[in-house]
């Protein structure tokens, strides 16, 4: 990616680096060259060795991440499967699951399986860092679950290209996918100058961010790629109008 230039607004992209790819070709689809795209992952996701139950009767997807990592380790396809939101529910099926998707978050997924109440026990396949506890929230409504960890999201520094661009003058904008991302990019982003405007994916990583201070914070209506591409298009050519 090419380096910051006060002429373009600056996308900096902080996901990990498969869907920090993959949200640059929608960006590039909607916006074309409007604005200058600097990808610098906060997180690298690493499989981890965890132990599996060995007869679970469903599983549960809260992430691609670890969709991937179970998939990898394990050869069966025949159980039920539950996902939070439609991009890893499609990971899921690509990756030869009948899965259905939830639809939003971990509230969502929470709703529709209280509603469903499959026989347990069910496994939630996570990261070392999750946000929901799902396995216990189940298990305290009458739906048996266990978790299995089998990948990890290790911290990673910003790159040369993205402290040049928070160093610079043009506006950053900053989408948002996490708590956890959002407070690798508070202590990142402190020496920053650079007018930094984030958009954040839902109301607990609009919170995580508060502490950038001076940045603007924007939530999306849904907790999905979707409605971060809309509201980011919308803030761009807010911030671009006459």
């Amino acid at each position: 990616m090419a380096h910051a230039t006060a002429s373009r607004p600056v996308l900096l992209l902080t996901r990990p680096q498969a869907q920090s790819e993959r949200f640059a070709r929608a960006v590039t689809e909607r916006l074309g060259d409007g604005v200058e795209i600097v990808i610098s992952p906060l997180l690298e996701i690493r499989d981890r060795d965890a132990d599996l139950p060995q007869a679970p009767r469903g599983l549960i997807f809260t992430s691609e991440n670890g969709v991937r990592a179970y998939a990898r380790r394990v050869s069966r396809r025949d159980l039920p499967v539950w996902c939070v939101g439609d991009r890893t529910a499609a990971a899921a099926r690509a990756a030869g699951f009948a899965a259905g998707s939830a639809g939003g978050d971990a509230e969502a997924l929470l709703a529709l399986l209280s509603a469903e109440k499959p026989a347990g026990p069910l496994l939630h396949l996570r990261g070392a860092h999750a946000r929901g506890e799902i396995a216990q929230r189940l298990s305290a409504a009458g739906i048996e679950t266990v978790e299995a960890i089998v990948y990890d999201q290790v911290p990673r520094l910003l790159s040369p290209q993205a402290r040049a661009a928070l160093a610079g003058t043009a506006p950053v904008y900053a989408p948002l996918f996490s708590p956890r991302t959002a407070r690798l990019l508070v202590d990142a982003a402190a020496e920053a100058r650079a007018p930094l405007h984030v958009i954040a994916m839902s109301a607990a990583v609009a919170a995580a961010a508060q502490a950038l201070g001076k940045a603007s914070i924007s939530t999306a209506e849904r907790p999905d790629a979707g409605a971060m591409l809309d509201l980011l298009a919308h803030r761009i050519a807010a911030a671009g109008a006459p």
